[in-house]
């Protein structure tokens, strides 16, 4: 698969879900699909809300991390840019429609329902063993100079 977008763009990040340089955060490593961005997660012990069911905030921070993503990817893409814009979470919502297990490989894949100059809404979906889990959606914006996440993956 190769390396993920975090990693090719923002090997400094600290950011707790998708930060390559947080050694104590989830560091989700988010790959180019045709529908978007995919990732993959192994959840650990610590992840779990009770035994052999993943913790909803996890649930939460896997989803928000990756559709952030999909839309800092989609909006390079869009401007046939160099690299992502500096994108944060305007709103996102979660629906967990069933629990999701431990012990499994968790994936997300993040598909842009829409695409603007400077945000894009997206929708994601979790699934373990090929049942979805919890499904999302969010809307995630380019921010400019002066924001305190900008540049933040520098």
């Amino acid at each position: 698969m190769g390396i993920g977008v975090q990693r090719q763009y923002a090997p400094s990040s600290i950011c707790f879900g998708c930060g390559p340089a947080n050694e104590n955060g989830l560091q989700i490593d988010s790959h180019r699909c045709d529908e978007g961005l995919e990732m993959s997660f192994m959840p650990s012990d610590e992840h779990q809300a009770f035994p052999g069911m993943i913790n909803g905030g996890i649930i939460g921070s896997l989803m928000d991390c990756h559709g952030n993503w999909a839309a800092a990817i989609a909006l390079m893409d869009a401007s046939n840019a160099d690299e992502p814009p500096c994108t944060v979470t305007a709103k996102y919502s979660i629906s967990l429609h069933r629990p999701t297990p431990a012990g499994v490989e968790l994936h997300v894949l993040a598909e842009v329902v829409e695409l603007m100059d400077d945000r894009a809404n997206i929708k994601m979906t979790l699934t373990a063993n090929g049942k979805v889990c919890a499904t999302g959606k969010g809307l995630f914006v380019a921010v400019t100079e002066g924001h305190p996440a900008y540049h933040r993956w520098s």
